[in-house]
């Protein structure tokens, strides 16, 4: 990296197909991407890419199938859509070296497979495999329009690009919502934060991207849209270089390339590296500036030591795991000290876990290692490396010359030269850096304080990673057990949930959802939002997720069950307030009973894709008032309809205002397919890369109940003979349903169930029957809230205590379910298959009066 900022003018880097280096076509007219051209493209383009095609592998097939684009249409090279993975393309080689393949126009002329068809004299090719197990997820292929291929600083931002994509194909692998699925390509640029702008120098008026303020650290209120206020940014001794990149002279056109470095708002450093176009007007005079910006990742072997140490300590700032702190050391050391090898490992319970090869294949390393590559990267005990273990005991940097004897486990590692550096170089050490090189290496007296100093901060930043990395860890596994592990499955609808906590802090929150099974027909949904981002409002919110449940499975209706969370939340005594909306679904009917306190409100799809927000009454957050009210609002659903409940976090935003957030929320849920509710609800997060806030969505597809039941209902009157009329009101029913096979046992059953409510209870007592699927489930409501009592012991001289025992034997399921003012006993019987009359028999009358 070159030293305070200083710009490298001219490089001979190609342009988009068909253009030259200064970025015009072949007759002449200026052709640099415009400003509304998309971040990917303009960062390709400036990488020398004119195309960009990922492949995958085909699970049906021992093929490579084409899966996403970016740049120009594939049509323009004639890339085919599939490649033969034992086959001679490229692409296919690439995947067999585990290694990228770059091929010039010469090398390219001489492929016959999976290349830019008709050959051209201007047309380059790499392909980089994506992976570290030998390509396994697939391979980026870019195709680009230069004489001599792509250059080194093109190779390594497209094997950033690689890697970044490979990050995004793994994500989807391992089940985490995609942030893009359908544009894994597009996804990869974004996480890469590669922003673009537009100078026009006469004015010093410039067009920047969201990105690329971001970059700088400009709130998006604060950016008046002038040169002068980026400029601002950069440190002191960076200025003179940005000002000759940025204010061009006539003899300045073509590409320029510039990397310096600007102050972020927390007060740390930040270094960034720019790529700009300059154009002419037809006046001859500069008229437009046109770039892209990024983080640099990349250390240019030009730069001194002041440089080297001030780049690693800004990017290892910004590291905050393991692995990350990993690829910062590897990209510090291996390209600028020409290394072949560079392995970092970190001291766990005696022994040396791996966390970075580079190279990342196993036959680059010793075969001991090998036999311990049980996972991504091997591990050993520490025993078995002596030499390591005295330089991690002695905390000593060890520098060993060509031709040193060392031990099988470091054999191979770096014949030419072998630097063993400790992590940190003195006091307990958690880990190790190795450096090693194949052709012989002297060991400068500049290049040992490098090396020094490179262990050194590594050191500490490992040691804040490992603690971070514990932390994540802990605040992981915290909010999974405060979450529900599964959702139930639900007759008549699919219910979906995501949940993605903060980008900061302990990456916990109060955010939370659940779905409550409150009967066989009817569903609580609920989600909500606990103030702030700590575990204080995770506990919170698993005090409030518990508190809610609890009381809707007592069967309160949901104005009650919030306003009991609320009085609850009060009592607490808390700083803390939450918001709430909660949902009670009647699966038969399709209709819902919503409570609001304060939170966002509900979205639905109708199955003609039109979308609205639910206008339900609202109440107070949770917590704030002893006394507040929580009004129900009925809504009726139809099949084929999806109900979105979500948080602020997924529609609102310090740059994104609550109407627009619901207004793109809309848009995204008219667009979807609601076939499948799991794609829909990851088409709502979209990209949440950067999020400040947790984000919580709850979705519920509405199908509506297969099989409708069929009710009818009595209310006992308290008569001597009470239970009579039960009886008779069952069996009339059980005729009028042509279930009469079942009358016996159901007789039964309303006999006892009525009687223990009759005798055990006061108040009122209702009979409740329906019949579904086969089934006919009895149900005896009373106002005591005390289930039935089971004997333990029946004796054989006792008049009573069988009656349940009789009701369990009888049916198929049996049980209490608490109720607002009281409980219900519930039983299922099992309707016996008719069997058919034999032939020439009476018909006769049957299912008389059985009372």
């Amino acid at each position: 990296m070159p030293h305070h900022g200083s710009a490298r003018a001219g490089l001979p880097q190609p342009g988009p197909a068909g253009t030259d280096a200064a970025g015009t076509d072949a007759a002449g007219t200026d052709a640099p991407p415009g400003p509304g051209t998309p971040v990917g493209v303009d960062a390709l383009a400036f990488a020398g890419a004119a195309l960009a095609v990922l492949y995958v592998p085909d699970a049906g097939s021992d093929d490579l199938r084409s899966v996403d684009t970016a740049g120009c249409a594939p049509a323009e090279y004639g890339l085919p859509e599939r490649l033969a993975l034992s086959g001679g393309s490229p692409a296919a080689r690439a995947l067999r070296a585990a290694h990228p393949v770059w091929l010039t126009p010469a090398a390219l002329a001489s492929c016959t497979e999976g290349c830019p068809v008709p050959p051209r004299a201007r047309t380059s090719l790499g392909a980089l495999p994506l992976g570290t197990e030998g390509g396994r997820l697939g391979c980026l292929v870019v195709v680009g329009a230069g004489e001599n291929g792509f250059e080194a600083e093109q190779q390594r931002f497209l094997e950033r690009y690689a890697h970044t994509v490979a990050g995004v194909l793994e994500a989807r692998a391992e089940g985490e919502p995609p942030s893009a699925p359908s544009a894994p390509l597009a996804s990869a640029l974004r996480r890469m934060r590669v922003g673009s702008f537009v100078l026009v120098p006469e004015s010093g008026v410039i067009d920047a991207d969201e990105t690329l303020r971001e970059l700088v650290g400009i709130r998006p209120d604060d950016f008046d849209g002038k040169a002068d206020s980026l400029l601002a940014h950069a440190l002191p001794e960076d200025l003179p270089a940005l000002m000759s990149v940025l204010e061009p002279t006539t003899r300045t056109f073509g590409r320029r390339e510039l990397d310096f470095r600007v102050r972020c708002p927390t007060g740390g450093m930040r270094w960034l590296s720019l790529w700009c176009r300059v154009t002419s007007g037809t006046d001859g005079r500069p008229e437009q500036v046109r770039g892209v910006v990024t983080a640099t990742s990349v250390l240019h072997r030009e730069a001194d030591d002041v440089s080297r140490i001030q780049w690693l300590t800004a990017a290892l700032d910004e590291a905050a795991t393991v692995r990350d702190v990993s690829h910062v050391v590897v990209t510090a050391v291996r390209e600028p000290l020409n290394a072949d090898r560079v392995a970092l490992a970190e001291l766990q319970d005696e022994r040396l876990q791996v966390t970075l090869l580079d190279p990342p294949q196993p036959a680059a390393w010793p075969q001991a290692w090998r036999r311990q590559w049980r996972s991504e990267w091997p591990d050993a005990p520490l025993s078995a490396l002596p030499t390591l273990q005295r330089a991690l005991r002695d905390g000593r940097m060890d520098l060993w010359p060509a031709g040193t004897a060392v031990e099988p486990g470091l054999e191979g590692i770096g014949p030419g030269g072998l630097a063993v550096l400790p992590l940190p170089p003195k006091g307990r050490a958690v880990g190790v850096c190795l450096i090693g090189w194949d052709r012989p290496h002297e060991f400068l007296p500049e290049e040992r304080s490098l090396l020094t100093a490179t262990a050194s901060l590594a050191g500490q930043a490992l040691t804040r990673a490992h603690a971070h990395d514990a932390e994540q860890e802990l605040a992981t596994m915290l909010q999974r057990s405060l979450l529900p592990r599964r959702l139930p499955e639900l007759p008549g609808g699919t219910a979906v949930a995501r949940y993605l906590p903060a980008r900061r802090g302990l990456q916990v929150g109060g955010d939370w959802y659940d779905v409550i099974a409150l009967s066989e027909d009817r569903v609580a949904l609920v989600i909500g939002d606990v103030q702030g981002h700590s575990a204080a409002a995770a506990t919170i919110m698993g005090q409030m997720r518990t508190a809610v449940r609890a009381y809707a499975v007592e069967g309160h209706p949901p104005d009650v069950v919030v306003s009991h969370a609320n009085r609850l939340l009060v009592g607490m005594e808390t700083d803390l307030f939450a918001t709430c909306c909660y949902a009670e679904l009647d699966m038969d009917e399709g209709d819902v009973l919503f409570v609001r306190a304060g939170h966002v409100a509900p979205l639905l799809r109708h199955p003609d894709g039109s979308t609205e927000e639910v206008e339900v009454e609202g109440g107070l957050p949770l917590g704030i008032s002893m006394e507040t009210d929580f009004p129900m609002t009925a809504v009726a659903l139809t099949p084929g309809m999806l109900l979105a409940l979500v948080t602020d976090g997924l529609v609102e935003a310090a740059d994104l205002p609550l109407d627009e957030g619901m207004r793109r929320a809309r848009a995204t849920l008219t667009a979807a397919d609601p076939s499948d509710p799991g794609q829909v609800a990851d088409d709502l997060l979209g990209d949440r890369g950067r999020r400040e806030d947790d984000v919580a969505l709850l979705l519920l597809r509405y199908d509506g109940m297969k099989t409708r039941p069929i009710r009818s209902g009595w209310a006992v009157w308290r008569l001597p003979d009470a239970v009579m009329h039960a009886r008779r009101f069952t069996a009339r029913t059980l005729r009028r349903w042509k279930v009469e096979e079942a009358t016996d046992p159901v007789l039964l059953v309303v006999s006892e169930l009525v009687t223990n409510a009759l005798v055990h209870t006061q108040g009122p007592v209702r009979l409740e029957l329906t019949l579904r699927g086969g089934r006919v489930r009895v149900c005896v409501s009373d106002s005591s809230p005390r289930a039935p009592a089971r004997p333990v012991i029946v004796d054989w001289e006792s008049t009573g205590g069988r009656g349940l025992l009789l009701v369990e034997a009888v049916s198929e399921s049996f049980g209490t379910v608490p109720m607002a003012g009281g409980k219900q006993v519930c039983s299922e019987i099992a309707v016996p298959r008719r069997e058919p009359a034999p032939v020439g028999a009476d018909p006769g009358t049957e299912g008389g009066d059985r009372s």
